[in-house]
């Protein structure tokens, strides 16, 4: 997604942006990485994702080494295609569902990491019940105030490599998700991480999804602030403050690509 301001966001001489462009993609890529035991990195960008990039050195620098990155929100797929460089909306919630069905398909070990033990436990007991053959062997939710960067962060990593996971679902939220999720990915590269937000807790049920028809006219955003507007109006209104540029730049980037193509 090269129209974001790399200015603000490139570390290491690694620009972050998304580089999922499709469900069958990330399936075939983590379909191989499963059977030859090779881990990964997957976060999903969204625009306050964007927001917290620009603020966070801690949180660029995770975000950059990233293995997978998909389009979570509308916005970022409309800038996506504004941008020439369309893009499938790919939210956590979407894409835990596949993951699950290919983690049983190919017997891959899954675990949780954060929400609460009461969450956990629930969505473990739906899923295990619609997965059968699914194995579930780690439940872990930190205490508030975890540090992901911290000794305790270490001693949970060294727990999930000892579980046998070859998968680990991290609920902990931007930006902890992401920067924990590095930081296990480079102690146990051989096991997927995939950062899913709220996705655990749509499983259990703690949390609802919009209606398929609020989702289907791209107001979810609504639905989710209609339910906590104390918590999320600053959110919003800081995503939509960003807006204007992203757009600028996007419109840029594809006017540059189309004079390029031109040029040739």
């Amino acid at each position: 997604m090269q129209w974001i301001d790399m200015a603000h966001e490139q570390t290491g001489g690694r620009e972050i942006g998304i580089n999922v462009h499709s469900q069958e993609q990330l399936m075939a890529d983590l379909s191989a990485r499963f059977l030859s035991q090779k881990g990964f990195c997957l976060a999903t960008l969204n625009l306050d994702h964007v927001v917290k990039l620009k603020r966070s050195e801690n949180f660029r620098k995770a975000y950059a080494q990233q293995t997978h990155v998909t389009a979570d929100g509308r916005p970022i797929v409309w800038l996506s295609s504004l941008a020439g460089h369309p893009v499938d909306l790919l939210p956590g919630s979407g894409i835990m569902t596949p993951m699950i069905e290919l983690a049983e398909k190919l017997q891959v070990p899954v675990a949780f990491f954060g929400s609460d033990k009461a969450t956990l436990e629930q969505a473990s007991k739906h899923l295990t019940a619609r997965f059968p053959r699914l194995k579930i062997v780690s439940l872990i939710a930190p205490l508030m105030g975890f540090d992901p960067e911290g000794a305790q962060a270490d001693a949970f990593i060294e727990t999930l490599k000892q579980s046998g996971a070859g998968l680990v679902f991290i609920a902990l939220g931007a930006p902890k998700q992401e920067i924990f999720a590095h930081r296990a990915y480079t102690a146990a590269p051989q096991i997927g991480f995939a950062s899913i937000g709220a996705g655990v807790d749509f499983i259990a049920g703690t949390q609802t999804r919009a209606p398929r028809l609020v989702r289907a006219l791209a107001a979810e955003w609504l639905w989710r602030l209609a339910g906590d507007p104390k918590r999320l109006m600053s959110r919003y209104l800081a995503c939509f403050a960003i807006l204007p540029a992203l757009t600028r730049r996007a419109l840029q980037r594809r006017f540059a690509k189309s004079t390029d193509v031109q040029a040739r």
